[in-house]
């Protein structure tokens, strides 16, 4: 996603015009898809995907459309079950295409895209935030544009009010692309930092409870398993991705960067060990081995035998999970997804300024 906003920079800082598509949920649950990005030039040449097929076919031809008009449009979109099955999505292909007229000429688009760029590039924390009239869509919606930071900087020209605002990016919805309507306008909300990709290794009892745990918390959640009966859509509902694999003595690339936790829970002994010993020099923000101590114990000092460092172990979380007296699968579960929430907080949090009111009341949204 950062390279694509750097490609929006580049286009603004051109003068050159782009529609930018940008897939919402309807109703309910998302699809997988949801906060997929597309840029479309004017010659109807592209840059990044979202998911391909004929909605991605549609929304270039919407894209041109735009360009014509100079004009920002939402279209809703119900594929076939065909459709969805090429582009991995869920909810039976339901939702909606923002297909979003970017006008190069208009000083307000610089000053956003350049923020969004900045803030990715630099894993702050903060908000998109599309507002589009629902009286003009006829002819066209009137749109504005703006950022909120997480210490409720305002960056952006925009009217509207602030507590609005506010409220969009708060509570649950905060961590994921979601639309509200209030007051006749619609309000397009999309967290600029991922909130995370949780890889499972180990599709056991304990890992069916994580896996859709972790859904409902915002998480992007990956089961891996060498056996594919137990690593199936009989045990795991969608949206979790289930990756059978040759062994777990050879992990296949993972892509683990710092949005990356990784939950340990395979069925034994030498199995974690083998999985922790892979990961362990990754840049995982979290590294979780289900276990007891004397178990842990054991495969540290292996560990320490190979050549890893004190150091390198002791990123490791283990016994995995908040302590909450957890025994049951189902309680064991909400305890490694708490922490797993706690360490995600902490780390967007890493560097915010302190609020200055003590009571914990939002601070007002300020402009910069």
């Amino acid at each position: 996603m950062k390279k694509l906003y750097k490609e929006m920079v580049e286009l603004l800082n051109k003068k050159e015009s782009f529609v930018l598509a940008t897939i919402f949920d309807k109703t309910g649950s998302a699809p997988r898809t949801a906060g997929a990005k597309m840029v479309v030039h004017e010659d109807g040449s592209i840059v990044g995907t979202i998911g391909g097929g004929r909605l991605e076919a549609n929304a270039i031809k919407l894209a041109l459309e735009a360009f014509k008009v100079r004009e920002t449009k939402m279209q809703s979109f119900d594929l076939t079950n065909k459709d969805v099955d090429a582009m991995d999505m869920i909810c039976g292909g339901k939702g909606e295409i923002l297909v979003d007229f970017i006008d190069a000429h208009d000083e307000n688009n610089k000053v956003v895209y350049e923020a969004a760029q900045k803030i990715q590039e630099n894993r702050e924390k903060a908000w998109l935030i599309t507002i589009l009239d629902i009286d003009s869509n006829k002819n066209g919606l009137r749109r504005q544009q703006c950022i909120v930071k997480s210490d409720k900087t305002l960056i952006g020209s925009i009217d509207c009010d602030p507590y609005i605002l506010e409220k969009l990016i708060a509570g649950p919805a905060k961590i994921s692309i979601h639309a509200e309507v209030i007051d006749n306008q619609r309000f397009l909300v999309e967290p600029l930092r991922p909130a995370g990709t949780v890889y499972i290794f180990g599709a056991g009892h304990v890992s069916q409870r994580i896996a859709p745990l972790c859904e409902t918390v915002g998480f992007k959640t990956v089961v891996l398993d060498d056996r594919e009966e137990y690593a199936n859509r009989k045990r795991f509902s969608e949206p979790t991705e289930l990756m059978v694999i040759d062994s777990f003595n050879k992990l296949p690339d993972l892509h683990i960067n710092e949005d990356s936790y990784l939950v340990i829970v395979s069925r034994g002994h030498l199995y974690d060990k083998i999985v922790l010993e892979q990961v362990l020099r990754s840049n995982a923000r979290y590294i979780g081995m289900i276990g007891s101590r004397s178990k842990r114990d054991k495969i540290y000092n292996g560990l320490l035998s190979k050549g890893y460092t004190e150091e390198e172990i002791k990123r490791v979380y283990s016994p995995i999970g908040t302590s909450i007296c957890a025994e049951t699968p189902e309680e064991i579960a909400v305890s490694i997804v708490g922490e797993l929430i706690k360490v995600r907080a902490e780390g967007e949090n890493a560097g915010a300024k302190k609020k200055d009111n003590a009571s914990g009341a939002c601070c007002h949204l300020k402009e910069e």
